[in-house]
């Protein structure tokens, strides 16, 4: 059995980009775990039995519209809160790049994201942790490496 070609969580970043031209892009410090969900939007459609109007119709979908959603987890690093605060308060999507590397190729996401969320958790006696949601704001240009 050949076994799968996998990376590890370090290897998926998730990199704020500045206003300088061209953007630079760096990881803000303090995340333990991220995630990535790409979702679809899609539309239905009644789609009848020409032969028989009176059998119950399937469904047909039509794909209508993409976006991708960044969830990231871990601790409020004194490095980075800022960046995130600023990202947070603009009015304007932020320029956002998301890289997954695997040992022979990297998957690269470029465009532009809101910060939705920060959520700021400051439990007694423990460091204070840092809770991210973003989306996407236009398109996320795929690029493979």
């Amino acid at each position: 059995m050949t076994q799968p070609v996998t990376t590890k969580g370090g290897k998926v970043r998730v990199l704020l980009g500045n206003s300088a031209d061209p953007v630079v892009y760096s990881a803000p410090c303090g995340f333990t775990s991220k995630s990535v969900t790409l979702t679809k939007g899609l539309e239905e459609v009644s789609v009848p039995d020409c032969d028989d109007p009176d059998k119950v119709d399937w469904l047909g979908r039509d794909a209508v519209s993409l976006s991708m959603a960044i969830g990231g987890e871990g601790v409020l690093a004194a490095e980075s809160s800022e960046t995130w605060l600023d990202a947070w308060e603009s009015v304007d999507s932020v320029p956002v790049k998301v890289e997954i590397e695997f040992p022979a190729k990297t998957i690269t996401w470029t465009g532009f994201m809101h910060v939705e969320s920060l959520e700021l958790g400051a439990p007694n006696g423990r460091r204070v942790t840092n809770n991210v949601s973003m989306q996407s704001d236009g398109e996320m240009v795929r690029v493979v490496t």
